[in-house]
């Protein structure tokens, strides 16, 4: 189906509008202009109401002061003849293919939002942005990729929060590089000590016994005529003794008394470097796992940056950004006026390509020269625009005076009175 646009309006006796006849261009820019108060938004708000049902209608519809009730006649590519006349103001719709005609044919290839731009340009930035992925078919699949960089991005923030405090603690830990790797033990040490003690006992029981051994040999040779029978005897003793007693060695335990005194001591260092390593350890895990998580949230962004850049989008440098509509690299909010009409026209149009027209308010945020490229964008698309703009210059196609229609020239005659009842496009009058 060939997209739909309006070939003429008639409108009178609507808002601010006396009688208002417009030809529009096929494709491109249609200028309403005027000065304030003149009926120029009445023409936008009567095209509205007649395409778009009761939803649309004005709570004041027929003009004041007027006797005569409003009539709306809007003639579109498809032959469809669209009326509003008499004191209700019925719908009559005229299709000449014989279709059921009504509000519901004209619903089929009338997009809403071309009626009522600043209805999608009030929307939230991501409600934009949903709406133009949705169009584009990428919209689910987006959602679940950006689901997961989220559900990623809060696993690693968390991650990381772990990672700092760990490293933090590890940081703070006391390190003592003279300290053994593993823990003392006081008992083995004791237990030494006391292997040690009983061999020195058995030295001194054996330097006793020597002692003994050479008083007896004194008090014996004191006595040598009578103890001769024992000489013999003691005398071997001795030697043996003596030999014995030679070679004996007594071992120091004062290192290990130190090490006893000072093993509490040296088992807290063990334990502080033990600490210190276990949270260097945590550390270094913990920030592996984040590094893992922003691998993969690059990862999940980069199939995003691929999906959409596969899609087919409405206008180039337009593209979707953490949920929010970017062109150009601007969002929304940093967007120029023009930009962001350009934009809304653009998603609109795609929304519903059978809806070959859409319509714009306050067209006077464009300069001349912006809003000429915005009209060869417009004809570039094959859409048509019909747009009110405060101006009286021959940029309009047409003026609105005092809710009747002119021609830029002749509402710059002072003297000139307005032209009732015309049909006018660019080019002829």
């Amino acid at each position: 189906m060939k997209s739909v646009k309006i070939n003429s309006l008639e409108i009178e006796n609507v808002k601010r509008v006396r009688a208002v006849k417009v030809k529009p261009t096929e494709s491109g820019l249609t200028v309403i202009g005027g000065r304030n108060n003149q009926g120029k938004t009445s023409v936008l708000d009567s095209i509205a109401w007649a395409l778009g049902g009761n939803k649309f209608r004005p709570s004041m519809p027929q003009r004041e002061g007027s006797a005569i009730p409003p009539n709306l006649r809007v003639v579109l590519s498809n032959g469809i003849i669209v009326e509003r006349k008499g004191k209700n103001c019925d719908l009559k719709v005229t299709d000449p293919t014989g279709r059921k005609a009504g509000q519901q044919l004209l619903d089929s290839f009338i997009g809403q939002l071309a009626l009522d731009l600043p209805k999608f340009m009030e929307a939230s930035g991501k409600e934009k942005a949903q709406t133009l992925l949705q169009i584009i078919g990428v919209g689910d699949e987006l959602a679940a990729m950006e689901q997961e960089e989220t559900t990623l991005y809060n696993e690693r923030l968390a991650m990381g929060r772990i990672a700092d405090q760990k490293t933090k603690y590890a940081r703070e830990q006391i390190y003592y590089p003279e300290a053994p790797q593993e823990l003392v033990s006081a008992s083995e040490l004791i237990r030494k000590q006391q292997e040690i003690l009983a061999r020195n006992g058995e030295n001194q029981r054996k330097r006793e016994n020597l002692h003994r051994l050479e008083q007896q040999y004194q008090r014996i040779n004191e006595q040598m005529e009578e103890l001769l029978r024992q000489q013999a005897a003691v005398e071997q003793d001795l030697a043996i003794a003596r030999k014995d007693a030679l070679d004996l060695h007594d071992e120091s335990t004062a290192e290990l008394e130190q090490s006893i005194a000072s093993a509490e001591e040296i088992n807290r260092k063990v334990r502080a470097n033990l600490d210190k390593e276990k949270a260097e350890d945590d550390a270094r895990i913990y920030e592996n796992q984040y590094k893992g998580l922003t691998a993969k949230i690059e990862e999940v962004r980069m199939r995003k940056n691929a999906l959409l850049e596969h899609a087919e989008l409405p206008l180039e440098g337009l593209s979707v950004k953490d949920g929010e509509l970017v062109y150009h690299g601007q969002k929304w909010d940093n967007m120029s006026g023009s930009d962001q009409l350009k934009v809304s026209t653009a998603i609109i149009r795609k929304l519903n390509p059978d809806c070959g027209f859409v319509l714009l308010d306050k067209l006077e945020q464009m300069d001349l020269e912006t809003m000429k490229e915005f009209g060869k964008w417009l004809e570039s698309e094959g859409l048509q625009a019909i747009a009110t703009r405060v101006s009286t210059g021959a940029e309009c196609t047409i003026i609105i005076e005092d809710g009747y229609a002119t021609t830029p020239e002749a509402a710059a005659a002072v003297s000139a009175e307005p032209v009732k009842n015309i049909s006018w496009k660019k080019g002829e009058f």
